[in-house]
């Protein structure tokens, strides 16, 4: 069975209702990113990054998986797929998909501020006071601009080992994430869906579809399962 690997980023949870940092302005829901994802807006405010995470996480609840998480959740009847996301959210795994590799974190889990291997799930808010069983305060498991990826080691294996490389909903701004396009085979098919340009120039290696996801992967679907 041929091994699709799969890039995902905030395009395809955008057409379920999640909002996306780079719709523009470069602010998130009218906070600068240092303010909300980093360690350094930990530092300074604990209380406003906790808040932040916990929006998100209530409206994590309030929304559905779309047709492109149902259709790639479907290709694993084909191939051996293998997602890597970009996102924090859990619409793959609520869609059906079965391997996903979340490499910044996940918006339902959190961690011991002092140790980041010491995780637990949360699907509730996180407040100040909450704290992990080593007496550190509680905070999301989320991999802020300027951490180290953990999870990046595993990610470039799968590119690697891929034959087919399905980038969907991401403008590959966003390293090391971006670079894993890189690492791909020579012979590895490239696609890319994506209604806006990308950050990475293509050449002739890609099969490029400026479609939102949903409607790329509907096009794209039995194209895909002819591959197989």
């Amino acid at each position: 069975m041929k091994k699709l690997t799969i890039l995902t980023g905030a395009g395809i949870s955008a057409e379920s209702g999640i909002k996306t940092f780079r719709d523009g302005d470069g602010l998130w829901e009218n906070h600068s990113i240092t303010d909300v994802a980093s360690p350094e807006g930990w530092r300074k405010d604990r209380a406003l990054v906790l808040e932040f995470y916990n929006q998100r996480r209530r409206q994590l609840h309030e929304v559905e998986p779309n047709d492109a998480h149902r259709l790639l959740a479907e290709l694993e009847k084909h191939f051996e797929v293998q997602i890597i996301t970009q996102n924090i959210d859990d619409l793959h795994e609520r869609a059906g998909s079965t391997n996903i590799l979340h490499l910044h974190g996940e918006l339902f889990k959190s961690c011991s501020c002092s140790n980041k291997n010491m995780i637990y799930e949360q699907k509730d808010d996180i407040n100040i006071g909450d704290k992990a069983e080593d007496g550190a305060q509680l905070r999301p498991f989320i991999v802020w601009f300027g951490e180290d990826v953990p999870l990046m080691r595993e990610a470039t294996k799968m590119a690697k080992e891929a034959d087919i490389f399905l980038v969907i909903g991401t403008s590959l701004q966003v390293y090391p994430a971006a670079g894993l396009i890189h690492d791909i085979k020579d012979d590895c098919l490239l696609i890319v869906i994506n209604p806006n340009e990308t950050g990475f120039g293509y050449g002739q290696r890609a099969v490029v579809m400026k479609e939102t996801a949903t409607q790329g992967m509907k096009l794209l679907f039995d194209k895909l399962v002819n591959l197989a």
